[in-house]
């Protein structure tokens, strides 16, 4: 087998698309597909390695390869991924230079494959011995397991990675592994419980349920059929080429060689089958007594046994799926369940459990495979991430992908491209600046941190009041509408309000890699990824020994208030030091490109392939590694190559590499414009003249062989070489006239498929505008014959509705002037006919003039018409369908149909208004006057009392009835009724305190328009009479009692006993009226209310003070009054809780 020594050796196509002529995005894709044909799967730009899958086993990664490519210069060799991670490895052995490994691509390029390539290569290239072995398999073994957990099937790839990895593999000074350190980001724990269709869930479910011995699924209660378990999607259970058996034997012995303890094993079955488990508790709904709804487990079968799996107690975690409860300061508000909210509930636990099972993983991995020395390690990082996914349905999983890999594009630009461009000024080459898309401003509409996506997103979900996706969708058409990479339906820019591809419960943003419709439905609730409280103390409370690890929040000891930071939130600060730590070391890259869709081996998809390499930006690296100068190569490789070409330099040149270059440059005559002299390389303009050099060193060579033949085989070989040689001639001469030949013929075949397929494509274009034309045309003939019908139509009803008018008011008149009217009547009702008959043929008549008029200007003005029947239809519509939309009669109700037409806003708006003071008005309407008096006292009491008295709350439900005794009918008080001359607006029992004991006297409280009325409860005698004019004031205190003084004039002729101090159960409404009468009362002054806890009262000639004290009476919980001394009266009130 020959062994090539160069990159330029036997390519086949070109191995490095900088040296790709002429290059264009057509000639790029030809190169691939060339490549790609003939089995070379990867191809260089630079220093960038371009990897297609070519979806199925290549003998190009033996230890023999491996060791091809060993110590090998990149470019010596032919494009491979080995000359990458050799290369890499070197820089980070000898010239200690931290590096880092970044594979892009969408999903099902190849990426997770590539990464167990580099990984591979260097444990083999690096040191060996029995501890460095061990790390190299800890390290290499732990792909298994994460694959397993982590990867799932995809409509795209069999073996998708559902998680981000990053791994830094860390190296001591000789360069043997030491160790490493594994970051894992968003893991897709949605698909636990919903995948998509034609999708599988993670492999690790299938696998325990294909491989596990009957004695393991018997300890972990499940069964091997996985129609068993409503978790598991059964249309795509079973993968080609995926031996699930196989795999979990692989698994449980890799999680072995890890360090995984058997136990620890044991623990991690139990929670997966745990999970199956959950996802099979069903709910139904039950009714409790006051009317709510709330969820009862349909079988408890499966819940029993997920707690035997995990040790809980049955009726403690029965409980947390039918209560939620909640913690706010130092209450606690628990509240029942639905059966939605149930099901919720059981998702969230169960995506929950299995993520932070699979964080619990990578931590575990970590401790064991971590470096053990403390000296500073050099360090390789290797990111296998998600790829950019666009689905049919695209949500908030979707949205932060695409987010992360946008950012790593920034990354290659920043770290590639403009590296490359910066080489010519440090080379001090001059070059004209090459301008390339820099999606920063892609990232900064998603990560900003006051108009981000993201940001927005986490403000939508913090914010009291009701949230949903809406209301943040509707933010984002606020804040982002003028973005020209976001796009709604919403929003205000009219270009998209008629774009039908987009819902309008969507949002598209332009990536990179091209534009993504994302749904926001449920982006708030994963984003908020929100965990009832109850069922993380659930989870505490069980015995077994890994999920208390995994629930620490649940320790009733350490609960916290605070709500936990947001998935977006979380993952924008792991992306975030994931850029720092890739900027701190030197790039390496591998871009995947998948060749099709259909995940087949020789099938190449132009269009896909050219898709990715637009948006992977490798047009754009061509052209920056191409600007003004396609190759550049150090002097010493240079001079080494071409050093054959000229006398001077062969075979060894003594001085300087740069002048050994120098004088052969100017020996081949090459022209000086083709090339130029950095500091350190010589850079070449044009591809022709790196193969110029080429082909010149390739006849050298053969010259050089036939030297060696010469000297080897001598005269006795001489006349058979000139034999050779001269068939060589013949043989290229045919083959070239051959070549040509064929050329030529395929050109020509191209050439007329071309011309045929452009006379078809021209042909069918003008069928197609031949069959438009006549579609226009039939279509504006039966437009115009519906609006004539129409025109016609409705003024053959106007005149049958005037007509019918005109009879109706005949008869009346008829009726109303009787039989002596009746010959007049004939005679109108024939004069009425003639004028019906004669305006029906005027209308006819017209409309025939009319028809035939605007036969001539129809095409002038059918636009116009078809025009003001789309608005007159459109207002139709929109009266019609705000009819069948109204919202309810209450006036606090807010809800107005949305507006369908933007030219409808400002009628929406007034109509609007309109209906609701209509609607205001029809609930005023309502009230009678009694009523309205109920509410007027209701509001004055509010005025005088509210935050004044603590006896006002509890009277705000209790209707003012005024006359509590019935005193107008019960016969008892008639003697009383009588005695009272004016209407009584108020009669209720109160008691009168009597100064020398503090104890109470029932009496008859009457208030009338003039006067206050107490009267024995017994006899109905009245025992005093107090006109309104006389009273000065009325005390009583702020506490929760119901005295209350009635404080007379000094000099009035009632002031001559004294003041009244009373108690009531109905003190608030006492007082309102008392108040309300002396207000409408135009004779007197407006009553003044004191509230005080501390008040005086004259008794006759003494004043007495009212103190009112808090404390536990000794009747019970009534309020009592103690004489203290002569001037003193304590009202002992009991304490509110």
């Amino acid at each position: 087998m020959e062994v090539k020594t160069s990159l330029l050796d036997n390519m086949i196509g070109v191995g490095d698309m900088v040296l790709l002529e002429p290059l264009s995005e057509e000639s790029f894709i030809e190169n691939l597909r060339n490549r790609f044909d003939h089995n070379e799967i990867y191809t260089y730009i630079g220093s960038v390695v371009i990897s297609m899958n070519p979806y199925r086993s290549l003998p190009i990664y033996t230890p023999d390869k491996v060791e091809e490519y060993r110590n090998r210069n990149f470019y010596e060799l032919s494009p491979h991924i080995y000359a990458l991670a050799d290369e890499a490895y070197r820089s980070l052995r000898d010239q200690d230079k931290d590096q880092c490994i970044l594979i892009t691509g969408e999903s099902g390029a190849g990426k997770t494959e590539a990464s167990k390539l580099v990984m591979s290569y260097v444990a083999a290239v690096c040191g060996k011995g029995q501890e460095v072995n061990k790390v190299k398999e800890q390290l290499l073994q732990s792909n298994p397991v994460l694959e397993a957990f982590g990867n799932a099937k995809t409509v795209r790839n069999d073996n998708s990675s559902r998680f981000g990895k990053y791994m830094d593999i860390e190296f001591d000074f000789k360069g043997d592994p030491l160790g490493g350190v594994i970051s894992n980001y968003l893991l897709e724990k949605s698909r636990v419980v919903k995948q998509p269709r034609g999708e599988r869930n993670f492999h690790v479910f299938y696998q325990l349920l294909s491989g596990a011995s009957d004695d393991t699924l018997k300890k972990l209660k499940l069964e091997r059929d996985f129609s068993k378990y409503n978790y598991l999607s059964l249309d795509s259970a079973a993968v080609n080429g995926l031996d699930d058996a196989a795999n979990f034997r692989t698994v449980r012995n890799a999680m072995q060689i890890v360090g995984f303890m058997e136990d620890e094993v044991q623990s991690v079955l139990e929670l997966v089958a745990a999970v199956l488990k959950l996802g099979n508790i069903e709910f139904k709904p039950e009714s409790r007594c006051n009317g709510s709804d709330e969820s009862r487990i349909k079988d408890k079968n499966d819940l029993k046994e997920m707690c035997e799996l995990l040790g809980i107690e049955q009726t403690v975690l029965e409980r947390a799926f039918s209560y939620r409860t909640v913690e706010a300061k130092m209450e606690k508000v628990s509240t029942t369940l639905n059966v939605a909210q149930a099901y919720y509930a059981r998702d969230a636990l169960a995506k929950n459990l299995y993520s932070r099972l699979f964080s619990w993983l990578v931590t575990r991995i970590n401790e064991s495979i971590k470096a053990q020395a403390k000296t500073r390690h050099k360090v390789m990082g290797v990111l296998d991430i998600y790829g950019f996914e666009i689905f049919e349905d695209n949500s908030f999983e979707q949205f932060i992908i695409n987010y992360c890999n946008e950012k790593l594009q920034q990354i290659f630009i920043e770290l590639t491209l403009r590296e490359e461009q910066e080489e010519y000024v440090r080379e001090g080459i001059e070059w004209t600046n090459i301008e390339y898309f820099n999606n920063a401003i892609i990232c900064d509409l998603i990560e900003n941190h006051q108009n981000g996506i993201l940001a927005m997103l986490d403000e939508e979900c913090l914010r009291p009041g009701t949230v949903t996706d809406e209301t943040f969708l509707d933010k984002l058409n606020t804040i982002c509408a003028e973005h020209q990479h976001f796009e709604s339906r919403l929003s205000k820019n009219s270009k998209f309000l008629t774009d039908h591809s987009l819902p309008h419960n969507c949002f598209r943003i332009q990536h990179y890699a091209g534009k993504v419709l994302y749904r926001v439905e449920g982006f708030v609730d994963k984003n908020n990824d929100l965990l009832y409280r109850d069922l993380s103390q659930a989870m505490y409370k069980a015995t077994h020994s890994l999920i208390k690890q995994l629930f620490p929040e649940g320790n009733p000891a350490k609960v916290n208030l605070k709500r936990p930071p947001t998935a977006g939130f979380q993952f924008k600060a792991s992306v975030g030091t994931l850029m720092r730590n890739l900027q701190t070391k030197n790039p390496n890259y591998i871009r995947c490109i998948k060749p099709n869709d259909k995940k087949a081996s020789h099938i190449f998809t132009e269009s896909l392939v050219g898709h990715q390499a637009r948006y992977l930006g490798l047009m754009e690296n061509v052209r920056v590694r191409r600007a003004g100068y396609a190759f550049r190569q150090a002097y010493e490789p240079c001079l080494e190559r071409y050093k054959m070409l000229c006398k001077r330099t062969w075979p060894h040149w003594r001085g300087p590499a740069r002048e050994g270059v120098e004088v052969l440059m100017a020996d081949l005559q090459v022209p000086t414009e083709e090339f130029s002299y950095g500091r350190s390389k010589i850079f070449i303009r044009n591809p022709r003249t790196l193969f110029f050099l080429e082909e010149r060193r390739r006849q050298c060579l053969q010259d050089l062989a036939t030297l060696i033949q010469k000297i080897y085989r001598g005269w006795k070989c001489r006349s058979q070489f000139l034999l050779l040689k001269k068939s060589q001639i013949v043989v290229a001469a045919w083959y070239r006239r051959y070549a040509q030949k064929k050329k030529y013929q395929q050109i020509k075949s191209a050439t007329t498929v071309v011309q045929s397929y452009t006379r078809g494509w021209q042909a069918r274009k003008l069928l197609r505008e031949l069959k438009y034309q006549k579609r226009c045309e039939e279509a504006v003939t039966t437009i115009s014959a519906f609006w004539h019908g129409t025109q016609a139509r409705m003024e053959l009803r106007r005149l049958k509705q005037e007509a019918r008018n005109k009879h109706a008011v005949t008869v009346i008149w008829a009726y109303w002037q009787g039989t002596k009217a009746r010959r007049e009547l004939r005679r109108l009702k024939e004069e009425a006919r003639r004028k019906h008959a004669v305006a029906v043929i005027w209308a006819y008549w017209q409309g025939l003039k009319v028809r035939r008029e605007y036969r001539k200007f129809f095409r002038a003005n059918a636009g116009k018409k078809i025009y003001d029947f789309t608005i007159q239809r459109i207002m139709q519509k929109y009266f019609l369908g705000l009819k069948s939309t109204m919202p309810s009669m209450s006036p606090i109700d807010k809800n107005w149909p949305a507006r369908p037409y933007l030219f409808l806003d400002g009628v929406h708006t007034e109509l609007r208004r309109i209906f609701h003071l209509w609607r205001c008005k029809k609930y005023r309407s309502q009230f009678t006057e009694e009523k309205k008096a109920v509410y007027e006292e209701k509001l004055e009491a509010s005025k005088i009392f509210k935050d004044k008295k603590a006896l006002y709350p509890s009277s705000v439900n209790q209707p003012f009835k005024g006359d509590y005794l019935e005193i107008t009918k019960n016969p008892k008080y008639q003697k009383l009724n009588s005695a009272v001359d004016e209407k009584v607006l108020l009669a209720d029992v109160v008691n009168k305190i009597n100064r020398a004991n503090g104890k109470g006297t029932a009496r008859i409280f009457l208030l009338t328009k003039k006067s206050v009325v107490l009267a024995d409860q017994k006899t109905g005698q009245v025992k005093a009479s107090v006109p309104l004019p006389d009273l000065a004031s009325v005390s009583v205190s702020t506490q929760s009692d119901g005295f209350f003084a009635l404080r007379l004039k000094e000099g009035s002729a009632s002031a001559t006993k004294g003041d009244f101090l009373l108690s009531s159960e109905h003190l608030i409404e006492i007082i309102t009226k008392l108040h309300r009468t002396g207000a409408t009362a135009a004779d007197q002054e407006q009553l003044n209310i004191d509230i005080s806890d501390e008040f005086l009262v004259q008794f006759k000639q003494d004043k007495v003070c009212v103190k009112f004290i808090q404390g536990a009476p000794k009747n019970g919980n009534s309020v009592s009054c103690k004489r203290k001394n002569n001037r003193l009266l304590e009202v002992s009130v009991p304490t509110t809780a």
